[in-house]
């Protein structure tokens, strides 16, 4: 059995990583870092006794992509499981941002997470099972402004993977989206947590416990996963109250948040 991966190098990445080369999957890796997927392909084969095979790739580019898949055919490997962990975000408003960020943001978290998903199903075994987990975020559930493109495109995530699952069901084929708050993956993203103080310990969830319940839940078949009591409730929140109304008490909260996030960044 093998699991394909993108961003498996941010922390994310190689949690999952880890995670399913505990359940007994070699492993293909991707990611734009050449010496992020070699340290991680040193861990996991210090660790757990399994193939790991990495290749460079810029989701976004689509004859790297071809590259990417082409390997994986001339290694004779059908894939099993795919995992679409690559995504950015840039903090700031949209005007605050250049165009470009923000044409990133759709680029990667949309249009590269679509591409590579068709491929894997291309190339997936179509003998068992085949898992699809799909990164989406808690900020999915709401219009948040100052994150506005970033939400949306999580957003967009989150249906397409509803009603991807739906339209493989007989297909053999599961998909599950996966809808963190807070994750302790980068320098900046702690930062981002202590800057919205209170908010952000509650909603934070340790890597090793999001990488473990949502592999558990992808091999039981469900369909989506908000980690975290807290968090699952503010989901049901989202659901419940008007949209007018949540995007006004985000923005408040998030102008002050990012206020200090982007203070500690510069």
């Amino acid at each position: 059995m093998t699991a394909l991966i993108t961003g498996a190098s941010g922390g994310l990445g190689r949690a999952l990583a880890a995670e399913c080369a505990a359940k007994g999957y070699d492993l293909f890796l991707t990611d734009i870092s050449e010496q992020g997927l070699l340290e991680i392909k040193h861990g996991i084969l210090r660790q757990y006794d399994v193939a790991v095979h990495t290749q460079v790739c810029d989701v976004t580019n689509p004859r790297e992509v071809a590259d990417l898949f082409a390997a994986i055919d001339a290694r004779g490997i059908e894939l099993n499981m795919f995992l679409g962990v690559a995504g950015i975000d840039f903090e700031g408003g949209f005007t605050q941002r250049g165009c470009d960020q923000i044409l990133d943001i759709v680029n990667i978290n949309i249009a590269a997470t679509l591409r590579v998903t068709h491929a894997a199903l291309e190339h997936r075994d179509t003998s068992q099972k085949f898992n699809v987990v799909i990164v989406s975020s808690l900020a999915s559930q709401y219009p948040i402004p100052l994150k506005a493109t970033y939400a949306a495109s999580k957003r967009f995530l989150l249906d397409f993977s509803i009603a991807l699952r739906q339209e493989l069901m007989h297909d053999n084929v599961n998909v599950l989206a996966l809808c963190p708050a807070g994750l302790t993956t980068t320098q900046q993203a702690l930062d981002g947590i202590a800057a919205q103080g209170f908010m952000g310990r509650v909603t934070t969830v340790s890597l090793p416990t999001v990488a473990r319940k949502t592999i558990s839940k992808t091999l039981a078949g469900k369909a989506t996963y908000t980690p975290g009591a807290v968090n699952r409730l503010l989901a049901v929140f989202g659901k419940l109250l008007p949209k007018s109304l949540i995007a006004r008490l985000l923005y408040n909260r998030w102008s002050a948040a990012q206020e200090k996030w982007l203070d500690v960044s510069a």
